[in-house]
């Protein structure tokens, strides 16, 4: 299928490789249903979309809008990208990106077809306003699922605080929320925290996800057969059925899962030498143990965890995160001494970048021990393995809630990115992933019917095919802006 009439489409993506990759993604999918894209990027992003750019190459149906990064006083020159900063540096990003305004305001009035529709990531609510202004729709891209999503909504529209400021354990219950997921305040939102703390820019993020609340339409990277409930909700909760859930978004077959374009940096072992060990494992024996890119572990828990892998007796791939320009000093993840030598030939440890997809994807994987960062889900969940939940903020309880206790596609082995897991309890854990227990036995069953369905939706005639289907008809229907109407303060962002 693909849409009948032109229309134009800003994509605004938030600068973190989470964020981008399955925008980008979305992107690549509208584009081959006929619809016209400018991607908006910053000069050190650009390479990014090389891949995605060289695919459409021929029909020009994908353009670049390149916009110096605006300076900020919290994020030091020439960082552009949130995977060389450190969390908090999220609330700064966000901030600095608001600047973008004026200048697309002004690309906006002197382009001769300006876009109909602006798809821009969840952390970048305000470009709600600036769709006002222009006289254009607003579409939101969730890169987290519709459960976490659901808990997002909830919290900035309800505002709920604390009785006792200091008390973590505080409960906040979301008894509209499907299955009412119950949280401790020190698992909610650190973004959330910070604005009922007082944090002085939080009001401006405040009125971002406020604005998120507001737009035209909603886009999640999920899939209906694994979160219909909380679509559903989202859909009551926001009061309109413009929720496109278009996941699991992949990139295209014929991408490189292991070059550049998914690549978070330099590694110690080669993508070959990977493939070899795991070719030499049983089927479904190895556990995967990776973090993502802004998760770091401290020594104790990186201790715990290395002896938990050595008391399991499992095959293991263990990534390693190296330590960031914007790193903490406590988080140099050493290795316990001689663990690598106690291990040689059972686990293989990777300092740095790993071929994450590639990996799951191997038939010697069978469980992987995650952070529950919602592409690393997805990810997992495609490949068909076990997920040992390890959340450790923003989105990720929500999506252990998830897995663990309503899909019932994983286990939850420890919460908190300072908690330190007990060796022993962690050994057992990950054999039981791999091992054969009837218990186990049933949960792999259940992972495969995930999987399955997850294929299915991304195949023709799929759930989230016919959900891109439909968001591109209902892009392609959008009137076009008129733009002439646009008052000049409005330049300004006033």
């Amino acid at each position: 299928m693909t849409a009948t009439a032109k229309v134009h489409v800003l994509v605004f993506p938030y600068p973190a490789q989470g964020h981008m990759l399955p925008l980008l993604d979305l992107t690549h999918q509208l584009a081959k249903r006929g619809l016209t894209i400018t991607v908006l990027v910053t000069p050190k992003n650009l390479p990014i979309l090389d891949p995605i750019l060289s695919k459409h190459n021929s029909s020009s149906s994908i353009k670049t809008l390149v916009l110096p990064f605006p300076p900020h006083p919290s994020i030091p020159s020439g960082f552009e990208n949130v995977k060389d900063l450190p969390v908090q540096s999220f609330v700064a990003m966000m901030c600095a990106l608001r600047e973008l305004h004026a200048p697309i305001v002004e690309w906006f009035r002197s382009h001769p077809d300006p876009p109909s529709v602006i798809i821009s990531d969840m952390f970048l609510g305000w470009t709600h306003q600036l769709a006002n202004e222009l006289g254009i729709r607003r579409v939101e891209f969730s890169p987290s699922g519709a459960s976490a999503l659901s808990v997002i909504y909830w919290l900035w529209r309800h505002l709920p605080k604390r009785d006792d400021p200091n008390d973590e354990s505080h409960v906040v219950s979301f008894p509209e929320i499907p299955n009412s997921p119950k949280y401790p305040w020190w698992q909610l939102s650190t973004v959330y925290r910070s604005y009922v703390e007082g944090d002085p820019v939080s009001e401006f993020i405040k009125q971002g996800f406020r604005g998120n609340l507001e737009s035209w339409g909603l886009v999640v990277n999920s899939f209906t057969e694994s979160e219909r409930v909380y679509l559903e909700y989202l859909r009551k909760d926001l009061g309109h059925h413009r929720v496109w859930a278009v996941g699991p978004l992949l990139p295209p077959d014929d991408d490189d899962l292991s070059g550049p374009a998914r690549k978070g940096g330099s590694s110690t072992v080669s993508v070959d030498d990977i493939t070899a060990w795991l070719d030499a494992r049983e089927d479904g024996k190895v556990v995967y143990v990776c973090f993502g890119s802004q998760a770091s572990l401290t020594n104790d828990q990186m201790e715990e965890l290395a002896l938990g892998l050595e008391k399991s007796g499992v095959h293991f791939v263990l990534c390693v995160r190296e330590p960031t320009k914007g790193g903490h000093a406590d988080v140099c993840q050493l290795m316990p001494q001689g663990f690598e030598d106690r291990v040689v030939g059972r686990g293989l440890v990777i300092r740095g970048w790993a071929p994450q997809v590639v990996i799951l994807r191997h038939r010697a994987v069978g469980a992987f021990l995650t952070h529950c960062g919602w592409n690393s889900v997805l990810e997992g969940v495609v490949a068909g393995v076990t997920l040992l939940a390890w959340p450790m903020g923003a989105d990720q309880y929500s999506n252990a809630t998830l897995l663990v206790d309503q899909l019932q596609v994983g286990i939850r082995v420890c919460e908190g990115a300072r908690t330190v897991p007990d060796s022993n309890e962690l050994a057992h854990a990950v054999a039981e992933s791999v091992g054969e227990s009837e218990k186990q036995v049933e949960m792999r069953k259940r992972v495969k019917a995930l999987r399955d369905a997850a294929l299915e939706a991304v195949k023709e005639g799929g759930s989230s095919v016919k959900e891109l289907d439909g968001l591109a008809d209902s892009l392609a229907a959008l009137p076009q802006p008129a733009f002439s109407n646009i008052l000049p303060h409005e330049q300004n962002g006033n």
